[in-house]
């Protein structure tokens, strides 16, 4: 129900921009959290966007780097990501959070 994408392989140093969408007329209802898993390791929170798109949060790791918006109309919140590092590898993955659904995921992978 939700799909998440844009992922890539880029420099460190470049920006990427990830999508999650849903086809659902009910997205707008939807809190999104993005979470990512490197390899070997848990899934952690990167960051979050509250279904009114008034309250933010994100990780200390990111908080600076990173930013989430949505757009309602059309059904997708977008995580831009800045000044990416190699510990930013990882696949990503869009949840509603009020909901329970996850997305499919998608690898973001930066290089030294």
């Amino acid at each position: 129900q939700l799909e998440d994408s844009g992922g890539g392989l880029v420099q460190a140093g470049a920006s990427l921009r990830l999508s999650c969408a849903a086809s659902e007329r009910t997205f707008s209802s939807y809190s999104i959290g993005w979470f990512r898993q490197a390899p070997g390791k848990e899934r952690e929170f990167v960051g979050f966007i509250g279904w009114r798109a008034i309250n933010t949060n994100f990780a200390d790791s990111v908080k600076d780097r990173f930013t989430i918006s949505r757009d309602n109309a059309r059904n997708a919140v977008t995580l831009q990501m800045n000044d990416l590092k190699p510990e930013d590898t990882a696949v990503y993955y869009c949840k509603a959070v009020n909901y329970g659904y996850w997305g499919q995921g998608t690898q973001v992978t930066v290089s030294s």
